[in-house]
């Protein structure tokens, strides 16, 4: 589980990339009642609202990559 310490700021875009899929998308089933063209008009429209309201959203940090090499990474001396 994250903590607080490893949530970032979430960039405009990442959120109406979000809001629209699930606008466009029922888990994996394609809903069509929704074409690609509203969702995106909708989900750039909440965005704005919702920075708007003072609203900010979080994300986790990206995990990173697992090292399964023996060597010592450079970078972590």
């Amino acid at each position: 589980m994250t903590g607080p310490d490893d949530l970032i700021p979430a960039a405009a875009a990442e959120i109406a990339d979000a809001l629209m899929h699930s606008l466009r998308y029922d888990g994996r089933r394609r809903v069509h009642d929704a074409d690609e063209l509203m969702a995106r008009l909708v989900a750039e429209r909440l965005v704005e609202h919702l920075q708007r309201c003072g609203f900010v959203l979080m994300r986790s940090t990206p995990p990173t990559a697992p090292d399964t090499s023996r060597h010592p990474h450079p970078h972590r001396r």
